[in-house]
C-alpha cells in the first residue's frame, strides 16, 4: 500500500510578506467590474453633502461600491454588509480593510444618496449607452406594487376622516350656538367649515363672557371646556392627516408616504390591502433605463409623470413607447401624440375586438354605421341615432373629455328592441368620445403593423422579465426603508444592480466567445 502523504497545514503560519488581497480575485471578477464602474462616475453631488469638519469621514465612493456590489448579490441589510467586510475578500478589497459598521452603512444608503441616487443611475446608463447596449430610442414601459416596511394595521382612510371630521364639526357646531344664545352673544358668521383654530377661538370667547358676567352654569361651562381640550385637538389631528393624504384615499402611520393597495403576493389571498407603491420601469435589451415610485395603485395615471422624469433623466425624449392596456387613456394618447412618441400602447377593448361575439354584434356601438358629414348613426333596423348634444366630463386626473349623445326616434315596435338594448326607455340613446375612438384606431393600427407586432412580443420579455428576475430570483419583493425619497434610492440600487448584472454577464459572454476564437 503506498504511503499517504497530507500537505503541510498550520493555520497560525507567518508570512514573509503581507498578501495582497487583489491577488485572491480573478480578473473578471464582479467586485472587479463594480469598482471600474463606480470610478469612472462623477459623485461630486454626494460629496458636496458633507459638511466638513470633525474626524475624517469614510470615502463616499468606497461606501457606494460596497452597497452597490451588496445589492449585486442579494444583500439588502445593513447588519449582513458590516459581516461581510470582515468575512469576504471581495468586500474587504472593494473597502480597502476599513470595516464601516451598519449605521454607518445605513445613513450613507438612506440620507447621503437620498436626492443624489437619479444622477449616479442616470451615468451608468449613459455609459451602457456609449457601449451600444442601450439606444434609448424605444422604452418597454411596466409596473408593480411593492409592499412598503410600514405596519399594514396602522391605516388612515380619507372616507372614514371626512366621515369623522363632518360629525365632530356638527356636534361642535350645535355647542357652540347653544352656548352662544344662552349667553345672549352674537354668534359668529355661519362658515363652510369649522377649523380646530376657530372652535378654540369661539370656545375661549364664550368662557371669558361667562367670567365677566359671573355665570356659574358648571354644566354649560364644562361642556365649553370639553370642547377647547378634547374636539379642538381631535379636529386637528383629522385636519392633519386630510393634509397627509391629499388626493390619495390612504396612507400609513408609520410610513406616509406608503399608500394602501391590494398586492398580487397575498400569503392570505384574500385580497387584503398593504401599504406599498406603485413601481414603473422602463427597459430596453433588458436593462432598466427608467424608474419612479408612485402612490397611484393604477398605472394609467402615472404615464404622464413617468415620461416626464424620462425626459428630465436625459434631455430627450424616446421615439416609441411599448405598453399593456392599463395605460391606453385618451389623456396619455393625447399626451404621447402631442410628444411625437409613437405609441406601441394597447387600450382595454383592443384583444376583445378581436373576438367573434363582439366583431359580428351589430348592436355595439363600435359597430354600427357611423355618418360623419350627417353626424349620425344608423342601427341595424335602419334608423338613424341623430346627434342630440355632447357633455363634458372632467377625469380623476383633471383630463377633460367630450361626449356625444346619439339618440334614435322611436324604439317601440322594433323587433329587434330586445337584442339591442335593456333600457327602459322607447328611445336608445348612445354615447361616443370620438376623440378617445380615432386615438384607438390610430393605435390599433400601429399595435397591428409589423413594427407592432414586433413589439408586442418583446413586451413580455421586457418589463415584465425584468420583474420576474429581481422578484424571484433575487429576492427583492418588500422595501426595507420608509418614505419616499428612501424608496427611491433603495429601489434605485435594486435596479443599478440589476442593470451591473447583465452588463457582467454580457462582458462574460463577449470574453469566452474571444477565448474560443484563439
Amino acid at each position: 500500500m503506498a504511503k499517504v502523504v497530507f500537505k503541510s497545514y498550520n493555520p497560525n503560519d507567518n508570512l514573509l510578506l503581507p498578501p495582497c488581497l487583489g491577488d485572491y480575485l480573478p480578473l473578471n471578477h464582479p467586485a472587479r467590474v463594480v469598482s471600474a464602474i463606480i470610478d469612472r462616475l462623477d459623485i461630486s453631488e454626494i460629496e458636496a453633502g458633507y459638511a466638513g469638519g470633525g474626524t475624517s469621514s469614510y470615502n463616499p465612493r468606497m461606501l457606494l461600491k460596497i452597497i452597490v456590489y451588496a445589492y449585486l448579490n442579494n444583500v439588502y441589510s445593513g447588519r449582513q454588509m458590516e459581516k461581510l467586510l470582515v468575512e469576504n475578500i471581495a468586500y474587504m478589497w472593494l473597502s480597502g480593510m476599513q470595516t464601516p459598521d451598519f449605521r454607518t452603512i445605513n445613513i450613507f444608503r438612506s440620507r447621503r444618496l437620498a436626492g443624489r441616487f437619479d444622477d449616479i443611475f442616470t451615468q451608468i446608463v449613459l455609459l451602457l449607452h456609449e457601449e451600444g447596449l442601450v439606444s434609448l430610442k424605444v422604452q418597454y414601459i411596466d409596473g408593480t406594487k411593492l409592499e412598503s416596511v410600514a405596519n399594514k394595521y396602522t391605516f388612515v382612510w380619507k372616507g372614514s376622516t371626512e366621515k369623522n371630521k363632518a360629525k365632530l364639526e356638527a356636534n361642535v357646531r350645535s355647542v357652540l350656538e347653544t352656548a352662544e344664545n344662552a349667553l345672549a352673544m352674537e354668534n359668529a358668521e355661519e362658515q363652510q367649515e369649522l377649523s380646530s383654530e376657530e372652535m378654540a377661538r369661539r370656545a375661549d370667547r364664550i368662557l371669558k363672557k361667562m367670567d365677566e358676567d359671573g355665570i356659574s352654569d358648571k354644566k354649560l361651562r364644562k361642556t365649553v371646556e370639553k370642547v377647547k381640550s378634547e374636539s379642538a385637538p381631535k379636529m386637528k389631528e383629522y385636519e392633519d392627516k386630510l393634509d397627509t393624504l391629499g388626493p390619495r384615499n390612504s396612507y400609513s402611520k408609520t410610513d406616509p408616504d406608503a399608500t394602501f393597495m391590494r398586492m398580487k403576493e397575498d400569503a392570505m389571498n384574500n385580497g387584503q390591502t398593504k401599504p406599498g407603491y406603485n413601481i414603473q420601469i422602463a427597459t430596453e435589451n433588458q436593462f432598466i433605463t427608467n424608474y419612479g415610485i408612485y402612490w397611484r395603485p393604477t398605472d394609467q395615471g402615472t404615464l404622464i409623470p413617468f415620461l416626464t422624469t424620462f425626459s428630465d433623466r436625459y434631455g430627450m425624449q424616446s421615439d416609441e413607447v411599448c405598453a399593456d392596456s392599463g395605460y391606453g387613456s385618451e389623456q396619455n394618447y393625447a399626451h404621447m401624440f402631442g410628444l411625437g412618441i409613437v405609441p406601441y400602447v394597447k387600450y382595454n377593448m383592443f384583444h376583445a375586438e378581436e373576438h367573434r361575439k363582439y366583431r359580428d354584434n351589430p348592436f355595439l356601438t363600435q359597430n354600427m354605421h357611423y355618418n360623419a358629414d350627417g353626424d349620425y348613426y344608423v342601427c341595424p333596423m335602419g334608423q338613424h341615432l341623430e346627434h342630440v348634444g355632447d357633455v363634458k366630463s372632467t377625469s380623476e386626473l383633471g383630463y377633460e373629455s367630450t361626449v356625444s349623445k346619439y339618440r334614435a326616434q322611436n324604439c317601440s315596435g322594433c323587433p329587434l328592441r330586445g337584442m339591442c338594448y335593456k333600457g327602459m326607455s322607447d328611445c336608445r340613446t348612445i354615447e361616443v368620445n370620438h376623440q378617445a375612438n380615432a386615438y384607438r384606431a390610430e393605435a390599433k393600427s400601429l399595435l397591428t403593423s409589423e413594427r407592432g407586432l414586433q413589439h408586442r412580443s418583446n413586451r413580455p420579455i421586457e418589463p415584465e422579465a425584468v420583474f420576474g428576475d429581481i422578484k424571484q430570483n433575487h429576492g427583492f419583493k418588500r422595501f426595507r426603508l420608509k418614505s419616499n425619497a428612501k424608496v427611491n434610492v433603495e429601489f434605485g440600487l435594486v435596479a443599478l444592480a440589476h442593470n451591473l448584472r447583465k452588463y457582467i454577464a454580457l462582458e462574460r459572454m463577449r470574453s469566452n466567445a474571444v477565448s474560443s476564437c484563439l
